[in-house]
């Protein structure tokens, strides 16, 4: 916990001069960094340019009240969580449940012990850090909830969930868009020749030849389902698309699985589309984009396999 003090930077809003030089001075000394303003109005603008997880805010204020501030910082920080400890000289119920009422998390009555100020924000830290843990618990499912569990890119789930985003991203900002389906020629061949180990490492060997291609951060690769796959290619146009599958066709190529000392090589056949929003005035659906593709995906394995078709989707 001692260690965490530096990854919890506090944010003090007191008006009283004399309050907030005695407040950081005890902070400062527990080994905390501490950042001062006089009223709500100012701690409110400041979180808007830099995250504080903690905030100390007394109740009266000039501009902003604490509850006022309580309640800004509940509607404008609902992804990260933020500590709040009110700081009042009102020791009512009724005060008490209305501080806590406005979003406040705990609360210290002046003149505040030393001590109990020290023990509050220690809560508030262990409070922070489950709170981050749960979170990261919930990302770790998240993502396995989109993962193929054999490759580790995306699953369909996660491309029939992102490719219409994408597609209405494209035609928003009115960038270029194409995407190339992929096919793992001789498959079943692989399988039924040496077992589905095997297929199971030309499959993931094959992915680590397509993720070594593609920009990361940018494009993206998901498994359509058993031996075919989807990369995505945001801000690309046809002709880069193609470019960019020839250079995933040679990839492959060069790639082979070794199991149980036998060699597999590995050829692939793309099938490359796309659409330029400057072209289509209608919306542009996904499955359209998924047909065409698996339609060049079809005319490439009957060209021989190890091939690229590409086309433009038809403008209606």
């Amino acid at each position: 916990m001692e260690s965490n003090r530096e990854f919890y930077p506090i944010l003090l809003a007191e008006d009283d001069p004399i309050s907030r030089r005695l407040f950081e001075k005890i902070l400062v000394k527990e080994g905390f960094a501490v950042t001062t303003v006089e009223n709500g109005r100012k701690a409110l603008d400041l979180l808007r340019q830099q995250f504080f997880p903690i905030v100390l805010t007394d109740w009266q204020m000039p501009e902003m009240e604490g509850p006022e501030l309580c309640r800004a910082i509940r509607k404008e920080n609902p992804d990260r969580y933020v500590f709040i400890i009110m700081l009042t000289s009102k020791g009512s119920k009724d005060d008490i449940i209305s501080g806590l009422g406005a979003g406040a998390d705990d609360y210290l009555t002046k003149p505040a012990h030393y001590a109990e100020l020290v023990a509050r924000i220690k809560t508030g830290i262990r409070i922070l850090e489950l709170e981050k843990s749960l979170k990261a618990a919930a990302d770790e499912i998240h993502l396995l909830s989109i993962t193929d569990p054999l490759t580790g890119i995306y699953n369909r789930g996660y491309i029939n969930e992102r490719l219409p985003q994408e597609i209405r991203r494209a035609k928003r900002y009115g960038r270029d868009f194409s995407l190339l389906m992929c096919d793992i020629d001789h498959f079943k061949k692989v399988n039924d020749t040496h077992g589905h180990l095997a297929g199971d490492a030309v499959l993931k060997e094959f992915v680590s030849c397509l993720t070594s291609v593609i920009r990361q951060q940018v494009d993206w690769a998901g498994r359509y389902g058993g031996e075919e796959f989807l990369v995505v290619l945001p801000e690309t146009d046809q002709a880069g698309a193609m470019v960019v599958a020839e250079r995933l066709r040679e990839t492959v190529r060069q790639c082979e699985t070794n199991v149980q000392g036998c060699t597999i090589p590995i050829t692939a056949s793309f099938g490359v589309t796309g659409f330029s929003p400057r072209e289509w005035k209608e919306n542009v659906k996904p499955e359209a984009l998924l047909q065409q593709a698996d339609i060049l995906l079809y005319e490439a394995k009957q060209a021989g396999r190890d091939q690229v078709k590409g086309r433009l989707l038809p403008v209606p």
